[in-house]
This record gives structure tokens, sequence and C-alpha cells, in this order.
């Protein structure tokens, strides 16, 4: 028999918040591709003024002179204007159809993420400051992994709950996803700071190992635990074939970089470096996402003693 959802679950949703949710996040990640190209190519001071173009307005200047390094860096800024604008319509969205009021004000974290998203990339222009774009970089990686549990929240899966059911070892692997997303999320600062500085691969490299060995070790535990909880095993398994790619497209990157031919795969870098950045970015969102699903579908075994017999007559 197909499990009935209580009429308090699902009878205020509104698929709105959902949907705009969706739309945003999905845009975020050419937003993030484009910003790593920014980065790759280093032109990201291909634009010397801010917040205007060449003192056009942003939004007027001529398509034409969109050339070399500032087609990218323009390119950016356009993109995270559009983002900025999905934010405010998901914002909107949430505080006239949602109904918890803790999502609501997750909106509003959203709006006000994105806000200082945007001046941060400004002032990285107008002050020349690197320490501004490896704060502006490791934000755009929170913001997005941050819509990605908002949607996964404002949707139907997430409002439609079903019963938790015991898992054994339920605290030891929600304690695991966290570390393990918090780690990614390390990881990728650590990233940050050799493509901004190119000092740092080392660290970067035994980041991975850690990285690696924390993932290839949750997965491991879900698959036992959590077996007969399909949204995290999926999660869980997606976050493995992520690391797969990551792990090639790093060796790859590493290899076109700092090899001697690497002089002649300089586009091919490029590429390899942002898809790398991009991966991350998933990475991190799926493990947020793999967190929240773990503490919501499986809860540990009661550790109170059963009450006798008599205890329970008395």
């Amino acid at each position: 028999m197909a499990h009935l959802s209580p009429p308090s679950a699902l009878a205020s949703f509104s698929p709105w918040p959902y949907r705009f949710a969706l739309l945003t996040t999905v845009c975020t990640l050419p937003l993030l591709f484009v910003g790593g190209l920014v980065t790759s190519l280093g032109v990201g001071l291909a634009v010397p003024d801010w917040p205007t173009t060449f003192g056009y307005n942003m939004f007027l200047y001529p398509w034409s002179q969109m050339v070399g390094g500032i087609f990218y860096e323009h390119s950016h800024r356009l993109l995270g204007s559009a983002v900025g604008f999905l934010t405010i319509l998901l914002t909107v969205a949430l505080w006239t159809t949602e109904r918890r009021p803790w999502m609501r004000w997750l909106g509003v974290v959203a709006l006000l993420a994105v806000i200082v998203q945007g001046v941060l990339g400004g002032l990285r222009v107008v002050l020349l400051e690197n320490l501004l774009a490896l704060i502006h970089g490791g934000l755009a990686q929170a913001f997005f992994a941050f819509l990605a549990a908002l949607t996964l929240l404002a949707s139907a899966e997430w409002q439609n709950r079903q019963p938790q059911k015991t898992v054994p070892d339920a605290a030891s692997v929600q304690r695991l996803s966290v570390i393990t997303t918090v780690a990614v999320y390390a990881q990728i600062v650590l990233g940050a700071v050799v493509r901004h500085t190119g000092s740092g691969a080392e660290v970067h490299i035994l980041g991975a190992v850690l990285v690696t060995g924390l993932v290839f070790w949750l997965v491991d535990w879900i698959v036992q635990s959590y077996a007969d909880h399909p949204a995290v095993l999926r999660s869980a398994l997606l976050l493995r074939r992520l690391l797969f790619v990551q792990l090639g497209l790093g060796v790859l990157a590493y290899l076109g970089k700092y090899t001697a031919s690497g002089a002649f795969l300089s586009p091919a870098v490029v590429v390899l470096a942002t898809a790398h950045v991009v991966i991350g970015a998933l990475m991190l969102a799926t493990g947020v996402r793999l967190s929240l699903r773990s503490y919501r579908d499986g809860v540990a075994p009661s550790t109170r003693p059963a009450l006798s017999p008599e205890q329970v007559s008395a």
C-alpha cells in the first residue's frame, strides 16, 4: 500500500520555493565555472573599475568590446548579477509561500550572502587585495553548497518525511559525514590558496589523501548501516563517484602545470583546473545534502534500559 502523507505535511506545500532554489543553484554552477576561468587565466583585473565597466553601466557595456580577458571578467559579473536576482526571487518566494519560519530566514541568509559576495568581488578589483580574492572564492563555494541544502529543505521529498528508522551506528555515521564535509571544504580552501598564490601544493596533496580516506570510510559505513535508506545511499555513492573524477582532474592538472610538458598544454590545463574547482563544489554540496539526509532518516537506538514488568505495573 502506498504511503499516505499526513495532512499537515504537504497540505500547505508550495512548489515555488523549491523551483526558485533549484534554478538558483543550477545557475550558480556556471558562475563558479566562469569565476574559475577568471582565476585560471589571471584576468581578474581585466576590468579595472567597479561597479561600472570602463565607465559604462555594467549592463550597458557593448558586447563588441568584450574581448580577451574582459570577456571572462565581465561575463562573470553578469552571471553574478543574474544569480543575485534569482536569489531575490527565491527570498520573496520563501517569505510569501513558505509556512516554516526558519526556512524564510534561511532565504534572508542566502540574500545577505550573495550581497556580501558581490561586494567582496568588487572590492577585490578596487583595492587590489589578493586576500579578498581568496575569501571571495571560498564564500562562493559555501554559497553554492548552502543553496543545494536549501533546495533539499524546500523539496517535497524533505517535507514528506518518512518515519525515522533505527540505525545502530547512526550517531557515528552522522558525525563522520559532517567531518568529511568539513574536510572537503578545507581542501577547497587549500586549493584556492594554491591557485591564487602558487604555493602550498604539497599540503593540498596531503589534504586530498585525507579526504579520500574519509570519503571511502564514510561510504563503506553508509553502505552497511543505511542500506535501506535509498536517498542517503544515493548521496554517498554520488560523493564517491565525484571523488574519482576530482582525483583524476587534480592529477592531470598537476601534471600539466608542474611538468615540463605543461607549457604545451596551457589551454587544457586551464580547463582541467577550472573543472577541478567545479567538481569540488559539487562534492561539497553533495556532502552537505548527505549529512542532512543522514540526520533526517536515521536515529540511534535508545540507550535507556527497558523497564521490567514490575516497574511498569508500579
